[in-house]
């Protein structure tokens, strides 16, 4: 009899033929990693925590709010949930507060498991009132419902867990991280983390045995089932950018990792910190585009024969496609010229396509216009990973996907990816932007990563962000910029001036005349590297009257500070 379609179902195989092998390092709260979880202690954990909370109440179909720092319970309880057939509910705990309600509202949690913060947060701030089942991890004061502890003391005799979940049965709901709005829940299906393993597996050529530095912490849970050691690294996850260089050079030596997970800011980190990773081989950056210059310099801190990869997806489809640094190196200056951002080549089976930018909903693929290689449009994928909609949101969902009907008559979900982009003559795929943050100027569209990193080569530049001020249609470019570290604000008027110069030398960038200094940019909450640019048009559109003309506007912003 084969395995139920369940992410958790490698755990006990694995359990079975290396119990012995670590299956995950974790730091503790005095510092150094005491705390060490065999496959063995991992699947007879989450046996006990899967059948405590059947006892609970907390079982099949039952969503369940976890907000749990990473930790060895973190992950046993989360294979608990998996193995119960229960639907964890993860939330990026960092984002607004009230955006953080609003989510926990829409999922409607019937369970909220948390550390004793998240309890308090829960009842001061009015979080996830649906949920019944109250389970605390650690000390529990007096909101009533029982621990972690005790539940696990209740399932030890229970033995090996493992519900019969079938492929299209509901597996979790993952937030995604909101950088472009209020963050939407996307539902995952066990049918859809299954094929994530599996084409993950060979995207990337991953062999069981290796040791992963995973720095986002949903990631560790693949880990598992890759027949990986897991280090979970020393830092706050919603923070990457500010993560300390020496603590995970110190863990990766420790443990001799030989594989990393981290977002392009956790990139620049061990990047800025230049010193050489000799035991890596396979390093995976995703989040937002990785700037060519940290990818060249990761290499080389990299051995001759480690691959450095930048997958290309979202929360609603992962892997869409895959480039290894070499390759992502070779189109460094067709994207410094405006092209774009080269993100490979589409990962089998997906079937990824170029259609018309439309705002609207798409109903059927009946009514998509399909572009030729060379034309910017909405990138759109079909394939074992593309989710089926968003929970409780049913406008979104409808923006979101679009069905298509095939030569068999069966219907497949097409996902829209809501960024643009072009295959090019060799069959790979490039990355022009948000949809949503393109500038539909008067003289035509503006896209900010065919924009931006023609401006991102001057060395006294941090980073740049492409907004539109105005109406769409008629709206005037503005190109905010962050300044690189010590460099100071008195010399942007020189700067701006190289700036119109380097523009100049492309038709698409010359069409941008006005130019504002932005002390620091907003980004995302879950890998510190997409930038809100909605908040900065927002503040560009006060800083810089339409009435005023470029020179005006940037006195106008330096006088605002």
């Amino acid at each position: 009899m084969s395995d139920p379609c369940n992410i958790a179902a490698a755990l006990p195989r694995l359990a079975a033929a290396a119990p012995d092998r670590v299956a995950m390092h974790c730091p503790g709260r005095d510092g150094g990693y005491a705390l060490v979880m065999t496959y063995a202690q991992l699947d007879a954990r989450s046996n006990a925590l899967a059948a405590g909370l059947a006892g609970h109440g907390i079982g099949r179909g039952m969503r369940t709010v976890v907000m749990v720092r990473p930790s060895p319970e973190f992950f046993a309880l989360m294979f608990a949930l998996f193995k119960a057939g229960a639907v964890p509910v993860l939330v990026d705990p960092g984002i607004d507060r009230r955006a953080l309600k609003q989510c926990l509202d829409e999922a409607r949690p019937q369970a909220f498991v948390g550390i004793p913060l998240a309890h308090v947060a829960r009842l001061a701030l009015g979080w996830a009132r649906s949920a019944r089942c109250l389970v605390t991890v650690g000390r529990r004061w007096g909101w009533g419902g029982t621990t972690l502890a005790r539940i696990e003391r209740a399932g030890a005799a229970a033995g090996p867990q493992l519900a019969d979940t079938a492929p299209d049965e509901v597996a979790a709901i993952l937030f995604t991280s909101g950088s472009t709005g209020v963050p939407k829940g996307v539902v995952y299906r066990h049918r859809h983390f299954v094929a994530q393993i599996d084409m993950m597996r060979q995207a990337f050529g991953i062999q069981a045995g290796g040791v992963d530095l995973p720095t986002f912490p949903p990631f560790a849970l693949f880990d598992p089932a890759l027949g990986l050691t897991s280090v979970i690294p020393d830092m706050d996850p919603t923070r990457p950018a500010r993560a300390d260089p020496r603590k995970l050079h110190a863990a990766i030596a420790r443990f001799g990792a030989t594989q990393l997970f981290g977002s392009p800011a956790l990139m620049k980190v061990l990047a800025d910190h230049g010193a050489p990773l000799p035991t890596l081989r396979r390093v995976t950056s995703a989040g937002a585009p990785v700037p060519p210059e940290v990818v060249a310099r990761m290499r080389a801190l990299l051995p001759d024969d480690a691959q450095f990869w930048t997958p290309y997806g979202a929360t609603e489809c992962l892997p869409v496609a895959v480039i290894e640094g070499r390759e992502l190196e070779r189109t460094r200056a067709a994207t410094e010229a405006g092209a774009g951002t080269c993100v490979g080549r589409p990962v089998p089976p997906n079937e990824v396509r170029i259609v018309a930018i439309d705002d609207a909903p798409i109903a059927d693929w009946s009514g998509v216009r399909e572009l030729a290689p060379g034309q910017v449009g909405e990138i759109t994928v079909a394939g074992p990973t593309a989710t089926d909609g968003y929970f409780n949101r049913e406008a979104a969902t409808r923006a979101a996907k679009i069905a298509e009907r095939r030569a068999d008559g069966s219907v497949r979900v097409v996902h829209r990816m809501g960024d643009v982009g072009y295959f090019d003559a060799e069959g790979r795929l490039w990355f022009c932007g948000r949809k949503t943050q393109r500038v539909e100027a008067a003289d035509g569209p503006l896209y900010t990563e065919q924009a931006e990193p023609v401006f991102n080569v001057h060395p006294q530049v941090r980073r740049t962000a492409l907004v539109g001020v105005g109406a769409p249609g008629a709206q005037v470019p503005v190109l905010c910029v962050e300044l690189a570290p010590g460099v100071r604000a008195a010399g942007f008027a020189r700067i701006e001036d190289e700036l119109r110069q380097i523009g100049a030398r492309h038709p698409h960038t010359a069409r941008i005349g006005r130019f504002l200094r932005h002390p620091g940019f907003p980004v995302d909450i879950r890998h510190n590297a997409k930038i809100g640019r909605e908040a900065l048009a927002r503040w560009a559109a006060a800083s810089t009257p339409l009435a005023r003309g470029a020179g005006e506007g940037n006195k106008q912003e330096g006088e605002a500070r």
